[in-house]
């Protein structure tokens, strides 16, 4: 199978549309339709319905979705190890992560760009959970994560411990103390992360376990949303200490300890266990590792 007509399937479907495509790939509607009239003979299947107004994948066009990506990453991964090995500081690294550990990215990537300005760095943003199966597919190739995957295909080493920490307004009742126990949250508003993780799970067990209330009742998709919450005196929260460090400095917010949640955060860097990296990964590897 040539991957050309599966090219063109790829693009109708993220376009949604045969001229979309066609522009897309500079090509003419009738050459497009042909191509992929082709691949659907090929494979003896109809990947795409016709009958609906917009374009709409059938369920094996989104299984030769799935696979044709899978084909473009390999394509992908074969371009970038024909360019490093004519040049160690070309090619393109593509690394996994969620939105609190994308920022203990932010000062290695800088570094990396000094030694390495031919390099096209790219951070995806995704869930953590997804992390793992993203390196094992081969559609990341290094991933960050504050957990260890048990997963025999991925290798994982600690490379940053960061805390979870308590955070209020200079406004607050709490602001003037430094530390405060967990009996005194019980009528706190808690601005939570409505995204799961073994650190809020810790949380609620925590509160659960002392028979303290936790009322979570404002639950936010981003940190930075639940900073300036918490900013506005609308209410407290637990977040990745390295989060929320600027604003601790600049005395926008108030880190409070708790001592009954006293708990270290490991940021991981999550590599294939068999499967060899890039050289681009490979020279991030050890900026990191040191």
């Amino acid at each position: 199978m040539e991957l050309s007509p599966l090219r063109v399937f790829m693009t109708i479907a993220s376009e949604h549309s045969f001229s979309r495509a066609a522009d897309k790939l500079g090509r003419t509607q009738p050459a497009v339709s042909l191509a992929l009239q082709r691949l659907e003979a090929e494979l003896g299947e109809k990947l795409l319905d016709r009958s609906a107004k917009d374009v709409m994948l059938t369920d094996a066009g989104r299984t030769v979705l799935e696979y044709a990506r899978r084909f473009q990453n390999l394509e992908g991964e074969m371009q970038n190890a024909i360019a490093e090995l004519r040049d160690h500081s070309s090619g393109r690294l593509t690394i996994g992560a969620n939105e609190s550990t994308a920022l203990y990215l932010l000062r290695d990537i800088e570094r990396y760009r000094e030694l390495y300005p031919k390099v096209k760095v790219q951070v995806r943003r995704s869930f953590s959970s997804r992390i793992p199966s993203e390196i094992v597919d081969g559609n990341l190739e290094l991933g960050v994560i504050s957990y260890e995957p048990r997963d025999e295909r991925l290798a994982a080493r600690v490379v940053f411990t960061d805390s979870l920490a308590f955070v209020v307004s200079p406004r607050h009742r709490l602001a003037k103390r430094r530390e405060t126990p967990i009996s005194d949250l019980g009528e706190e508003t808690f601005i939570a992360h409505n995204v799961i993780s073994p650190y809020r799970d810790i949380v609620v067990r925590v509160f659960r376990e002392r028979g303290i209330r936790l009322n979570m009742e404002i639950e936010m998709p981003t940190i930075e949303t639940i900073r300036r919450l918490v900013e506005d005196d609308r209410g407290v929260a637990f977040l990745p200490r390295m989060c929320v460090e600027r604003e601790i400095a600049e005395k926008r917010l108030v880190a409070v300890r708790v001592p009954e949640i006293d708990v270290e955060r490991k940021i991981y860097m999550v590599q294939p266990a068999k499967r060899a990296v890039s050289y681009a990964a490979e020279a991030f590897l050890k900026l990191v590792t040191g």
